[in-house]
């Protein structure tokens, strides 16, 4: 299997255990949340060794989710612990319908303080892939650093970039310098996976052909843009084409959709599978990730994969 990179803040998450508004709810159950996180659980359930790069607060909740990470084989080797500042934490709320109201404490946290030292002594020896998504360079100045750093060494060393704008505008001061940032990293990927409400803020343009020839005059070369519930639209070298979406019986939790649709197209590439299959089985994780509560309870194993794949049919 191959071996993937990835760097961002893992945060604490604590999700209502009850319906209504956060300022009323009064008892949470705990996970952890991020979506280089649920990238990792995901890839790694498939049986792809991951490796993360994050810095955590040494407090109770940096310790366990280091030990949630491990727990989930995800490599901790450049794990790393920020003496004086603290990990970022999150709750959630639950809803029947519609996306939930999320609230985060992540200013000033322990990731948000990584830069280019971070990553000097990182052993690039064995990595066939790096996922980066738009959150990490939205943190900070040091951390955008770091990812267009990230960004150059993999492209010398031949390591297959895939990149999911995830936009985040609340932790960006100025919507242009977000868009200017987002779609300058977007273009030295090699694969990218916008959202259409993403691209069509990103680009200033409305069809999903456009969009794609947008970021392939740029030198990308696949462009999968989700449209939630109806699948994808993927481009690549002069083929262009829809996928159809899963059935899902009851959306329990949006969050992590996104997530499991990259482990789903990056995976399924890494093995070998071509493009249609790929950008198939993203959209069934994406399914999945959408049926389950917390951000990665419902990333499937191979096993999980391959029975839903079977039983289960696109939405014609």
């Amino acid at each position: 299997m191959s071996k993937i990179l990835t760097v961002g803040e893992p945060m604490a998450l604590f999700v209502a255990e009850q319906e209504g508004s956060l300022e009323e709810v009064e008892q949470f159950s705990r996970f952890v949340a991020g979506a280089e996180v649920n990238f990792s659980i995901g890839m790694s359930r498939l049986g792809h060794p991951v490796t993360y790069i994050t810095q955590l607060g040494n407090d109770p909740f940096g310790k366990y989710i280091e030990k949630f990470l491990q727990q989930n084989a995800i490599d901790t080797t450049n794990v790393s612990y920020e003496p004086g500042y603290v990990t970022g934490m999150q709750w959630k709320q639950k809803v029947s319908s519609g996306d939930p109201e999320v609230f985060s404490a992540r200013k000033n946290s322990a990731a948000s303080h990584m830069n280019l030292e971070t990553i000097a002594n990182l052993n690039w020896d064995g990595f066939d892939h790096i996922h980066l998504t738009g959150i990490p360079p939205a943190l900070s100045a040091g951390c955008r650093e770091m990812v267009y750093e990230l960004m150059k060494q993999a492209r010398e060393k031949g390591v297959q970039i895939s990149y999911d704008p995830n936009l985040r505008p609340g932790l960006w001061s100025d919507k242009q310098e977000m868009v200017r940032v987002i779609n300058d990293l977007a273009c030295q990927a090699d694969i990218i996976f916008p959202g259409i409400s993403e691209a069509q803020l990103l680009t200033g343009l409305e069809d999903v052909q456009e969009i794609a020839e947008y970021y392939h005059a740029a030198g990308v070369k696949t462009v999968v843009i989700k449209l939630g519930a109806k699948g994808a639209f993927t481009s690549s070298e002069g083929e262009q084409f829809y996928t159809e979406g899963f059935p899902v019986k009851e959306v329990v939790d949006t969050v992590g959709a996104g997530d499991g649709f990259a482990v789903g197209v990056v995976s399924a590439v890494l093995e070998g599978l071509s493009l249609k299959e790929a950008v198939r089985r993203g959209t069934a994780i994406g399914a999945l990730a959408v049926m389950s509560p917390g951000d990665n309870d419902g990333l499937p194993d191979r096993n999980g994969l391959e029975t839903y794949m079977k039983k289960s049919q696109p939405i014609i």
